[in-house]
């Protein structure tokens, strides 16, 4: 049900740090306009982890009347184990089309333990899941089956960059599906996911999430198409001077992955707002070094599209 870039939105507040809905249907309608597979909202680029559940509720429901059913529509959810079925509940009851499972709050768990904490929550509706294996929350080989055997688990997100771990669970859970006929999606979720989705397409992880998408999506769409075509040049030269840079840049200031992907879509001309504590906003230094790499990153794009247009 997933295919091609997929979107993370980031949820704008107003001046008064109230989620601003004009603002976020006007990002989300944009977004979509230009070609996702998917949109995921209130996830980690949403700043999830600062959302209450009514103004999640709400902001769903926003994202799912203005997707208008092009394409499907997931939530976060995660935190405590009622944490998250409530917040699952609530993604059902907006008209959400299926869950991301955000890490459980806090503690260290064995992965039989995140098993069943997964299988609590996916149990509470009939919205297909995607779990996220990342932070404190580490499947190994045989609780990655496990979950993958439930009836409504479609997916599994990686954001360790363990690679040794995922392509041995990519295996392990294709060998245990082998039989059932179930679909099963596997994806990249590092943050700038774009640096390292060529080695996990070595793995047989083809899907990935961009950020980069939420504020300069020809960008994350050049890229994509990209690896799908086998135009190595663009790949690299976009790695060269777009991805790489913007990595350096992110990596400057914990909590970077989400409070400059907001500052990009407020430099796109729709005011995103502040972030939430305990993120920090970028410095206006970083602010004027995110403008450069974008226009860094779309002047290689003019270039690979002239050069094209004169064969």
């Amino acid at each position: 049900m997933l295919n091609g870039v997929l979107f993370f939105p980031v949820t704008p507040f107003d001046s008064n740090g109230e989620v601003d809905h004009d603002r976020l249907a006007e990002h989300i309608a944009r977004g979509v306009a230009a070609g996702p597979g998917g949109v995921f909202v209130a996830c980690g680029t949403g700043e999830f982890h600062a959302l209450g559940l009514e103004e999640f509720g709400k902001i769903v429901a926003t994202a799912v009347d203005t997707v208008a059913g092009r394409v499907p529509v997931f939530a976060g959810a995660g935190g405590s184990l009622v944490q998250a079925k409530e917040f699952a509940l609530s993604a059902k009851a907006h008209g959400a089309d299926g869950i991301l499972l955000l890490p459980p709050y806090l503690v260290t768990m064995p992965p039989a333990g995140l098993a069943e904490y997964t299988r609590a929550v996916a149990e509470t509706t009939d919205l297909p899941v995607i779990v996220y294996n990342r932070s404190n929350a580490v499947f190994d080989e045989a609780s990655a089956v496990t979950v993958a055997k439930l009836p409504t688990v479609i997916g599994f997100k990686d954001g360790t960059g363990d690679l040794d771990n995922v392509a041995r669970i990519v295996i392990a859970v294709q060998d245990a599906l082998a039989n059932s006929g179930k679909e099963f999606l596997f994806f990249n979720g590092l943050p700038t996911a774009e640096i390292t989705q060529q080695a996990y397409r070595a793995i047989g992880v083809t899907l990935y999430s961009s950020a980069t998408f939420a504020f300069a999506p020809e960008l994350a769409l050049a890229f994509y198409n990209s690896l799908e075509t086998g135009d190595n040049g663009l790949t690299e030269a976009l790695l060269r001077d777009f991805f790489h840079p913007l990595v350096r840049l992110r990596n400057k200031v914990p909590g970077y992955a989400v409070s400059l992907i907001k500052h990009g879509v407020t430099m796109e001309g729709i005011d995103a707002g502040a972030v939430r504590a305990p993120l920090v906003p970028p410095t206006v230094e970083h602010q004027a070094e995110l403008e450069r790499i974008t226009a860094a990153g779309r002047s290689v794009l003019a270039g690979s599209l002239a050069a094209n247009a004169s064969v």
